[in-house]
């Protein structure tokens, strides 16, 4: 383990982890040509989207109806026809939902947003409803257990295959096309192992064959990276991890194109009902207030521990897009704004020292969740990962030694010596 005061920066002038970022990593600088139209991520996080109600409330009205009502028949059919705007069910939209919608597609610098009830109908939907019997889908092996279970085992059941590739190897993505490919899919920062792949160079190779590229962005979130400037046409978010950031709620959402949104989404949305409730997006809504606080935070913390541990001798390595020392790191400089709020334990003791490591923390605690204000840990292999084979976890780097830890917005040194005392412990 490196000495605390050996603290060399290897981010150049960066120490808290945040770097520089470009307008494609970033969105909106606060620069001086800024105008009402383009305001910075912490403005945007608290105003953007806020439609009051007649009645003046500072916060965010919540609106629990399932229905509405209209002044007269006709209006009823204008509205319904698309002629009149207006909501007519909470199924195909509600105001506070539209407000969290309207909020993230600014944070993320997209046209339009689509709230669903949790991540995983976010990824459900953005893909199935691009598809067809036939079609042809490359995806990058390293995933989240339930996207390879959608990709591997649910959607064969409709005639729609999938080719893994390596993510980094970008001539594995353009060997893996077919003429019935319709779209890539990937997650950078990868869950756990925190590999990264270039987006903008898939998103070439995509576009280039006529497939769509659907990107899912919760390791990174809005404030670190924004895929859609480097050339995804879809961008997919667990609400439930850092949008909320404090464990309360489920959500999804799903941002692309307008002419996305209100075409291929749309009419699927509708008549398959994988709503967000409007108690949740309220909640999100109070979550997106301090997205930007949380997650510079969180991405501070995580870059002092990261650098205060790798070299411990019980692991093998310790992985963070933040090092010098991940193979991405250069890759991470480029497209993100930050290393991230995540890190990576790969035990030299395999999965008894994992589970020791994970046994002795006081303040972390073990959960499978992510993104939260708590730090949390958890061991992929026997939770998120289980269900996969142990041929396919080895295949993408999910050994019985590795946990990831997700890190919250105790006190960093507080958090360093639970830490250490765990990894001592393992």
């Amino acid at each position: 383990m490196r000495d605390t005061e050996d603290r060399t920066d290897v981010d150049a002038g960066c120490g808290d982890g945040l770097w520089k970022a470009t307008a494609a990593a970033a969105g909106t600088e606060a620069a001086a040509e800024r105008g009402a139209a383009t305001r910075g991520l912490a403005t945007l996080a608290v105003r953007a989207g806020l439609d009051r109600s007649p009645h003046g409330e500072t916060a965010e009205a919540l609106f629990l109806n399932s229905g509405y009502v209209y002044d007269d028949a006709a209006r009823a059919e204008a509205r319904f026809r698309g002629e009149e705007p207006g909501f007519v069910y909470s199924r195909y939209g509600n105001p506070t939902v539209r407000t969290f919608e309207a909020r993230l597609a600014a944070l993320e610098g997209a046209e339009a947003c689509r709230a669903t009830a949790s991540g995983m109908s976010a990824v459900w939907n953005a893909l199935i409803c691009q598809l067809r019997a036939g079609d042809h889908i490359v995806a990058a092996e390293a995933l989240f257990g339930s996207c390879q279970y959608i990709l591997a085992e649910l959607l064969p059941r409709f005639g729609i295959t999938t080719s893994f590739v390596r993510g980094a190897d970008l001539d594995a993505w353009a060997a893996a096309v077919r003429p019935e490919t319709k779209l890539f899919f990937l997650e950078t920062p990868s869950n756990p192992q925190l590999e990264l792949i270039d987006l903008a160079a898939v998103a070439e190779i995509a576009h280039a064959h006529g497939a769509t590229l659907v990107v899912d962005n919760v390791f990174a979130t809005p404030i670190l990276q924004k895929p859609m400037a480097l050339g995804a046409d879809v961008v997919v978010y667990s609400a439930t991890k850092h949008i909320d950031g404090q464990g309360r709620v489920l959500g999804g959402a799903i941002l692309a194109s307008e002419a996305f949104c209100d075409g291929a989404l749309r009419d699927f949305l509708r008549h398959t009902g994988p709503t967000l409730s409007a108690f949740n997006a309220w909640v999100l809504l109070k979550g997106l207030e301090t997205l930007p606080l949380r997650v510079r935070e969180q991405t501070r913390s995580a870059t002092t521990l990261a650098r205060r541990f790798e070299g411990h001798p019980a692991l093998n390595r310790l992985v963070y897009p933040g090092l010098a020392s991940h193979p991405g790191h250069d890759l991470a400089r480029r497209q993100m704004a930050g290393g991230g709020t995540l890190l990576a334990f790969d035990f030299k003791g395999g999965k008894e020292a994992a589970f020791r490591f994970l046994n002795r923390l006081e303040i972390a605690d073990i959960s499978n969740n992510l993104g939260d204000a708590k730090t949390l840990a958890t061991h992929p292999a026997t939770t998120t990962h289980q269900r996969l084979p142990a041929e396919v976890r080895a295949a993408v780097g999910i050994g019985d030694g590795l946990v990831r830890v997700s890190i919250g917005l105790e006190d960093v040194e507080d958090l360093a010596a639970d830490l250490a005392a765990a990894l001592d412990a393992a």
